[in-house]
């Protein structure tokens, strides 16, 4: 009988990210059961999705250098691997430390980006390279490194585990009175893609005028608290500050109570995606169609082509896909009525709130 497929995936980060590869998994699973998937991830991103059934998580710390490479790759060897390595490994991150990281991982085949998505010396540390398809999102990217082994993602199933007392958290910190609830998550970890707090502010103040709950949510991090504080002090409506307050395990059931998430591209732009919540993303730095929420667009302030014009000279269409267009004052560009009219299609979609 032959043994059953050894696979390892190589995805580190971002939250986001790491959320656009679920979906992957859960197609490798349905299609080979049988098979082993093994997991490098780094240590927040493995909080986000402990309890991923059928993924044997291997936890890398990016400030572990050379010691945590050697030692990873001390580990993989003492795993009893069928010939001493992995069938395949399927190579999710083009950044230099993770090519580098990649080289310590032993497997036969080495799948990772088409050439017009490598950099970092990407090339040298991969034999196959997943299809070339211009002009698609990143988690469809992400889902085509299973074509090589012969499959394809003709479906996309997050399903993320979320614990039952998560769950519990999340409904003990606002009542089910039947008010919708607009989340905000103010700030991406990339500086340059986030709004001024008193346009949240704007945008918030309208929808607590027509009756909905406004909740504050992100990390601990000095901006996200400085920026939170911006916002409620420049509000004249209430809000209810959870900022810092959640976990990773419980933000996916925090952002699955809200009907409406609005935030700039960031990891709980596609947490709540995944969990089937609707996102006001506030998009001029980065391009919608490609790091957008997956599941909806609709809901979007989009005005990446109008960034493209100001700053490349050109219009979105005729530059790189995936071209980030981080400049100092590029969100400016997304004026607060942008950001009251994607709530309004919001409520135009979903009578009654």
């Amino acid at each position: 009988m032959r043994p059953a497929p050894t696979l390892c995936l190589l995805r580190l980060s971002a939250l986001g990210d790491v959320t656009h590869v679920v979906p992957l998994v859960r197609t490798l699973r349905k299609a080979r059961p049988q098979a082993s998937i093994a997991w490098i991830i780094g240590k927040g991103e493995r909080r986000l999705l402990e309890g991923l059934e059928g993924v044997d998580f291997i936890e890398y710390d990016k400030k572990s250098g050379w010691a945590g490479m050697r030692a990873l790759r001390r580990g993989l060897g003492e795993r009893g691997l069928p010939g001493g390595r992995f069938d395949a490994l399927l190579q999710m991150q083009v950044a230099a430390r993770a090519n580098l990281l990649s080289a310590f991982v032993p497997a036969t085949r080495r799948i990772g980006y088409d050439r017009s998505r490598s950099k970092d010396l990407h090339g040298l540390f991969v034999n196959e390279r997943i299809p070339d398809r211009p002009g698609i999102h990143v988690l469809d990217a992400i889902g085509s490194f299973c074509e090589p082994l012969g499959l394809r993602q003709t479906e996309v199933v997050w399903d993320l585990p979320v614990p039952a007392d998560a769950r519990e958290w999340a409904r003990a910190q606002w009542p089910d009175d039947g008010a919708p609830t607009l989340l905000i998550s103010p700030c991406s970890s990339h500086t340059l893609r986030n709004w001024r707090p008193e346009r949240y502010a704007a945008v918030a103040d309208h929808a607590a005028g027509l009756g909905w709950r406004v909740v504050m949510c992100g990390g601990r991090s000095q901006l996200e608290r400085d920026t939170t504080d911006a916002i409620v002090a420049a509000m004249t409506h209430p809000a209810l500050d959870l900022v810092g307050k959640d976990t990773l395990k419980q933000l996916p059931a925090l952002l699955e109570r809200g009907q409406l998430l609005m935030t700039p591209d960031s990891g709980p732009m596609h947490i709540a995606n995944a969990m089937g919540t609707k996102v006001l993303g506030l998009h001029a730095a980065s391009n919608p169609a490609r790091s957008g929420p997956y599941s909806d667009l609709r809901y979007c302030a989009d005005r990446y082509d109008d960034a493209a014009r100001k700053y490349l000279g050109k219009p979105a269409a005729q530059i790189a896909w995936g071209t980030k267009i981080e400049h100092d004052g590029v969100m400016d560009l997304i004026a607060v009525e942008d950001g009251i009219a994607a709530f309004e299609r919001y409520r135009a979609d979903h009578p009654g709130r």
